[in-house]
């Protein structure tokens, strides 16, 4: 996985208008919890942060926090973005240590092509899986290449990194493979057959 050293500062304005202080000064309002400490408000620079997540881990990215004179490990629990700008308005942290074990949510990609006359309808985006907090695995991929309509991927067929285990349901389906509608199944669900079409032509210059 992805690991990034960033400067974090302590924060001492709360409320809204704090947190719109924080954010002007190109800094993104940010509260670090974990391992039974007390819950610290802190503030992290928005462009390092920006760049740190911008991989496929996603926010999955172990965060090497330069806090004062320590250094904590944390990983992003919740990010809230701006519903338009999509810049970060605040951001839960959790304290994490190498060699703990932690749940997180790991993004799937599907990769190849299947059948021709197969759908791919890619039911889950992100799966559970318990890792190493410091070596959580980056996207999982499922290889589609071929796959027939009626074809199912279920979570416990998921290619896991060593180290890592589903924390899902196995039996979870992940990708489901239809079959195409042909044109004449389409219309006819429409109820836009041209039978139908004809018949009501004629009806109507009747």
């Amino acid at each position: 996985m992805s690991e990034v050293r960033i400067a974090a500062e302590p924060r001492t304005e709360f409320g809204k208008g704090g947190a719109r202080r924080t954010r002007r000064a190109g800094k993104v309002p940010a509260v670090l919890y974990g391992h039974g400490k007390p819950p610290r408000h802190i503030a992290l620079p928005a462009h390092d942060l920006l760049h740190a997540f911008k991989t496929d881990a996603g926010t999955n990215v172990l965060l090497t926090l330069e806090l004062g004179d320590g250094i904590e490990l944390a990983l992003a629990k919740d990010v809230q973005r701006h519903p338009i700008k999509g810049s970060f308005e605040h951001i839960d942290l959790v304290l994490v240590s190498r060699g703990e074990k932690i749940v997180a949510e790991i993004p799937v990609q599907v990769i190849g092509d299947a059948h021709p006359d197969t759908l791919i309808d890619q039911q889950v985006m992100t799966i559970a899986v318990k890792a190493d907090a410091a070596r959580l695995p980056g996207p999982i991929e499922i290889d589609i290449t071929g796959l027939e309509p009626g074809t199912s991927v279920l979570a416990r067929q998921l290619a896991l990194p060593a180290g890592s285990v589903l924390d899902a349901d196995p039996d979870l389906v992940v990708v489901q493979c239809l079959a195409k509608r042909t044109t004449a199944q389409v219309e006819a669900a429409l109820g836009e057959t041209p039978a139908a079409e004809e018949a009501g032509a004629a009806t109507a210059s009747a």
